[in-house]
């Protein structure tokens, strides 16, 4: 049994963004002092580094649970980044040997010396029975090298080269495997990542240690046949054996399509369940914590010579400056805006779930009742009286809801960030009833338990809320308990 190649086609396409978050970020040039202080996530330093920096680990470690029979298949791919040292030689005049040079223009192209990326991939396969018998270690081992690029002009004549070298690097990926008690028989698989390179001299600084690091390093983990427990959203019957599960720098989640079970993505960065690259988006920029059209609009604004000196500086740049500067219009306007997690339904309907009812069912979320406000056009000047955040009022559930309402916190499903995990189902103080130009209604909130509430509150930042992502409390309702806190 394999596994389906769409589904792996998809999840490469997540696991690739996130190999190369942060690799290069705008204005995409080497002379920007945030590219020359480079940091991504995942980054597995070789042990001797710990004497300079203790907190940049030398080992990452991942635990998921799966339902599969003894006769299944582990298939792992641990992928990761190393860096490479490009230099740029040019050709002296007068003895015509080669040496080394900050930059190179050869008929008018710039060429620059760069620490870049080679990708590069572990594959490990081990059957279920052989690793509940005994763990597995698998060594691997990169040799240093060097390569060589010449580079000539228009006549063919050599006018220089670019030699890139590497180092060498040495891991281990153990694999564990165990039967946890229970009725489902459930399956504990262990998988840890360890950097095992030694510098030819003691590192001194971050850049010694990058030149023998695992980058951005994560796994692939697939089990033909098999099916994986989701460890953002565990069954109840799994939730205690979920939370005993050891995870040091990894955060596994379900990957591939919404119908996939039978793979995971151990990533660096926290991800939800099934994650997918948005269809507007055209292409990697390097930077998912920036919204695609602004840093697209403002890449499109870098001058000519600031784009001929980000395409000197990475080939992955130069990809990225022909891409935005052959992009249609239409594509822009992909990247404008979508709305995925709004619904409209009749008046009336039911808001929140009966008893027994997933959140997850589909409910038909009713339309906004939005009351006390004139039809004032919202580009007139005289707009702004009608709208009063801070005495607008909204009907949740036959509720009302205003500024000093209680609400618990109900992050919609469809939304595309990880940390609304932390939301669910706790109590928040509205602040305000906001209005948009399209006639939305949204609430801003700051959750009660949140020991910077006055100081978020001074500076006017909130979370904000969709009305059919609150549920309406009582003064008195109490909200769950924090881990530490006093009854």
């Amino acid at each position: 049994m394999r596994l389906d190649p769409a589904h792996l086609d998809h999840a490469r396409k997540v696991a690739d963004a996130i190999l190369y978050e942060g690799y290069l970020l705008y204005p995409y040039h080497k002379s920007s002092q945030k590219n020359q202080v480079r940091f991504q996530f995942g980054v597995l330093m070789p042990p001797a580094y710990a004497l300079l920096d203790p907190h940049e680990p030398a080992a990452s470690q991942t635990e998921c649970l799966l339902e599969c029979p003894d006769t299944a298949q582990v298939r792992i791919v641990v992928r990761f980044l190393q860096l490479q040292r490009r230099v740029v030689q040019g050709i002296s005049p007068e003895t015509g040997a080669l040496h080394d040079l900050g930059t190179l223009y050869v008929d008018g192209t710039e060429y620059t010396s760069w620490d870049e990326a080679a990708q590069r991939e572990q594959p490990i396969e081990a059957p279920v029975a052989a690793l509940l018998e005994q763990d597995r270690n698998v060594v691997f081992h990169i040799a240093a090298g060097e390569s060589t690029e010449e580079l000539r002009d228009s006549g063919g004549r050599i006018a220089g080269r670019l030699i890139r070298r590497w180092n060498a690097l040495d891991g281990v990926i153990g694999l564990h495997a165990e039967r946890l008690d229970g009725p489902y028989g459930v399956l504990r698989l262990r998988a840890r990542i360890e950097n095992h390179a030694v510098p030819q001299t003691p590192p001194r600084t971050r850049d010694d240690g990058l030149r023998y690091a695992l980058i951005a390093a994560h796994a692939l983990i697939g089990v033909p046949g098999g099916r994986f427990v989701s460890m953002t959203d565990p069954p109840e019957w799994a939730a205690a054996q979920v939370a005993a599960c050891q995870n040091t720098g990894t955060w596994p989640v379900l990957a591939g399509p919404a119908d996939c079970q039978d793979l995971v993505l151990s990533s660096p960065v926290i991800l939800y369940d099934h994650p997918e690259v948005a269809p507007e988006s055209a292409g990697d920029l390097f930077d998912a914590t920036e919204i695609d059209e602004i840093l697209t609009l403002r890449t499109l604004a870098l001058t000519d010579a600031e784009k001929r000196q980000a395409r000197a500086t990475d080939s992955r740049a130069a990809e990225l400056m022909d891409r935005l500067d052959d992009m249609p219009p239409e594509m822009l306007e992909r990247m404008h805006g979508a709305i995925r997690y709004l619904k409209s339904a009749p008046a009336g309907a039911a808001v929140f779930p009966s008893a027994g009812q997933s959140r997850d069912a589909e409910i038909d979320w009713p339309a906004p009742q939005i009351t006390d406000r004139p039809s004032v056009p919202w580009w007139d000047p005289g707009s702004d009286t009608s709208v009063s955040p801070e005495t607008d009022h909204v009907m949740v559930g036959g509720v009302r809801i205003a500024r000093g309402s209680r609400v618990r916190m109900h992050p919609g499903a469809r939304r595309a960030d990880a940390q609304d995990l932390f939301l669910v189902g706790r109590v928040a103080a509205v602040e305000a009833v906001l209005h948009d130009v399209d006639g939305q209604v949204h609430l801003a909130v700051t959750p009660e338990d949140d020991p910077a509430a006055d100081l978020q509150r001074n500076h006017g930042r909130f979370l904000y809320f969709a009305p059919d992502e609150v549920e309406p409390l009582g003064p008195a309702e109490p909200g769950p308990l924090l881990p530490g806190a006093a009854p």
